[in-house]
């Protein structure tokens, strides 16, 4: 699934226990998180928390920031078992959508 918003185009990689809200993701975005690589959404007494990642080779990345931490960051500083879901930005992404709020989903066929 590809979800755009802000302009950035994000294809839905992982989907741990259904977790994916298109609602409660448009609410909690922030440009913050225009700058990283990937976004992970953990849900936590029925609220969304969103924190940034940077891929591996990033010239600022950071052990905290980097990719490879996320199993890290799940298995820390989220609640045991709870539901999450990763975006990952594309580079070769759809069009920029003309607002910072809007969502456009776009189900991809499986091969």
């Amino acid at each position: 699934m590809l979800i755009q918003i802000g302009g950035r185009t994000y294809e839905l990689i992982q989907n741990y226990k259904d977790a994916w809200d298109s609602e409660a993701f448009t609410q909690r975005y922030s440009e913050v998180l225009d700058r990283y690589d990937y976004i992970i959404g953990d849900w936590g007494y029925e609220k969304l928390r969103l924190k940034g990642f940077l891929r591996d080779n990033h010239p600022k990345v950071t052990r905290d920031t980097a990719f490879s931490g996320i199993t890290d960051y799940i298995n820390e500083y989220c609640n045991f078992g709870c539901a999450y879901f990763v975006l990952q930005k594309m580079k070769d992404g759809l069009k920029e959508a003309p607002s910072n709020v809007t969502i456009e989903e776009e189900k991809t066929v499986p091969e």
